[in-house]
């Protein structure tokens, strides 16, 4: 499965944007998460939506981004509301099978820039 990110862009503190990650075979089956790696840091999960369409988030981000996919186009998005600086960095998203109960990632996507002013 090829994942490919798009939608990173430059954004004002306070404003919105849409992540689009579009996988190249069906993932309807499988776990989904979105990652953030901010500059200089590591790559951490921010969200994740099961194959049932649960979702996760972390503290930081609950609230402000929703997770959510499109199994007839393939596509998962990330909707980011009131963007803060801390936020900004590469997103990747990823997917995987549920193992135990836990997502174990096992695609991923090559990255789109979020940069917040």
């Amino acid at each position: 499965v090829q994942l490919v990110e798009s939608g990173g862009v430059a954004v004002q503190g306070g404003g919105s944007l849409r992540l689009s990650c579009t996988a190249s075979r069906t993932t309807y089956k499988r776990c989904m998460g979105w990652f953030r790696q901010p500059p200089g840091k590591e790559r951490e999960v921010i969200a994740q939506i099961g194959s049932d369409d649960r979702t996760m988030y972390v503290d930081s981000v609950l609230g402000r981004f929703t997770i959510s996919k499109d199994n007839a186009k393939n596509t998962l998005f990330l909707q980011m509301d009131n963007v803060k600086p801390e936020d900004a960095g590469t997103y990747f998203c990823a997917a995987g099978v549920s193992v135990g109960g836990k997502c174990s990632y096992v695609y991923w996507g090559q990255g789109t820039q979020v940069t917040v002013s």
